[in-house]
This record gives structure tokens, sequence and C-alpha cells, in this order.
């Protein structure tokens, strides 16, 4: 359920705002324990949302480092590779 969650600090480029909708987006689904709210909680599930994906935006924009901004292409071909180890090449 949480596979959107991913770290968005430090690449180049930064994080869209489609990123972090997605990461607060599964956030809400986790603590909720609820892919889709019903209507009655709708409004209640979609404003957490976008207070949590507001406030992660701020988060980021506020973060700073010295480490060099991560390459998001090299990152994944990383994943892949330790994907490919756990899982099997297939």
């Amino acid at each position: 359920m949480c596979r959107n969650i991913r770290t968005l600090h430090n690449f180049e480029p930064h994080a869209t705002s489609e990123e972090v909708h997605a990461a607060a987006l599964q956030y809400v689904r986790k603590i909720s324990g609820s892919t889709k709210p019903s209507k009655a909680n709708q409004e209640a599930f979609d404003e957490a949302v976008h207070e949590i994906a507001h406030i992660t935006q701020h988060l980021l924009d506020s973060l700073v480092t010295q480490a060099p901004p991560k390459d998001r292409e090299a990152e994944a071909a990383k994943a892949k590779a330790r994907a490919a180890v756990r899982y099997g090449a297939a």
C-alpha cells in the first residue's frame, strides 16, 4: 500500500508536486486503513491528503544538505538491481 512513499529529498530534478501528492495519498491511505473512503469520509480524506502534501512540500523546501544531489535514473537502476537480487531475475 505504501509503494509511492519514497525518499523525495536531495534529488535532481526536485520532487514534483505529483510525487509529493502521491506520497501524501499513500500515507493517508495507510494510516486510515482505507484505499477509498466512504462518501461520508471523502472530504476529511481529501483535506488530509492536501494538508500533508502541503506540509511535505514545505519540509522539502526547508531541508538543507551538503551532499550532492542524487540522480533519479541512477537510484532507479540501483533499486532495480536490488529487486533482481531479492526476487530473482525474470
